[in-house]
């Protein structure tokens, strides 16, 4: 696809000063600004840790209760590694 557009002189110097820091040109710097805003703007944070919440929901595996009782649990497995009564 191509695009024409007029930028204002703002723009341009902009363009000019990322062209002279990377040695990008102007097709690679518009292609790197479109990629950083879509990051951006395709998914929020809420929405990125609701999709790795549910791909990691019911992965893991343990004690029903553990999220009430952990400190027994934890309790429990010190005395065993360490051999307390």
């Amino acid at each position: 696809m191509q695009i024409n557009t007029q930028i204002d002189d703002s723009y341009q110097q902009k363009i000019a000063a990322i062209h002279e820091a990377t040695q990008l040109n102007t097709p690679e710097i518009i292609k790197q600004a479109l990629d950083l805003l879509y990051e951006k703007t395709a998914l929020t944070g809420r929405q990125k840790n609701r999709i790795l919440l549910e791909m990691l929901a019911g992965t893991a595996e343990g004690p029903e209760d553990l999220s009430v009782n952990h400190k027994d649990y934890l309790l429990q497995g010190w005395k065993e590694k360490h051999g307390i009564d």
